[in-house]
């Protein structure tokens, strides 16, 4: 792993958001290109032992899917639309988890980079979801370490790139 920064996931209880924070030793371009490029994003989006192909990734006001494959061949699939796609300050988007068994649990998703000196970068992630279920939900199903994984890919990813610059 390239670096220690640490993946802060904030949950208060009874509330509908949560907020994930986490710093890079990479500048924001490419923090944002990371979040934007679907031949990055396909590097680093999801846990190690799972496959990550990108079905579509539509710009801005466009609609985005992404898919998880497990050993076993099995599908995980998410989908949402990109609201609003800022470079390299913003990404707004919507997230929608398709293994639930009913339709409608979509969260409202904003991403802000910020530049920090040093050509590093700090990333929050601002997730609002329908109902407080829906939130605790994501959580319970193993969101957290899905999203500490990738964020220890993208490190990873990060390194490799910025020392082949």
């Amino acid at each position: 792993m390239a670096t220690k920064n640490e993946t802060v996931i904030k949950v208060e209880p009874g509330k509908q958001e949560l907020f994930i924070t986490r710093e890079f030793e990479a500048p924001r371009e490419l923090v944002f290109r990371a979040f934007t490029e679907s031949q990055l994003i396909e590097k680093w989006l999801g846990p190690c032992k799972l496959t990550m192909k990108i079905d579509k990734l539509g710009p801005e006001g466009g609609s985005w899917r992404f898919v998880h494959y497990d050993e076993a061949g099995n599908a995980y699939g998410f989908h949402g639309v990109t609201h609003e796609s800022t470079a390299p300050e913003r990404l707004i988007r919507t997230f929608e988890f398709e293994g639930l068994p009913e339709k409608g649990h979509v969260s409202l998703e904003k991403a802000t980079f910020e530049a920090l000196p040093g050509d590093r970068t700090r990333l929050v992630m601002h997730n609002v979801f329908m109902s407080v279920e829906d939130r605790d939900g994501m959580v319970q199903a193993g969101m957290e370490y899905g999203v500490r994984e990738s964020h220890e890919k993208l490190d990873d990813l990060f390194a490799q790139m910025l020392q082949q610059a």
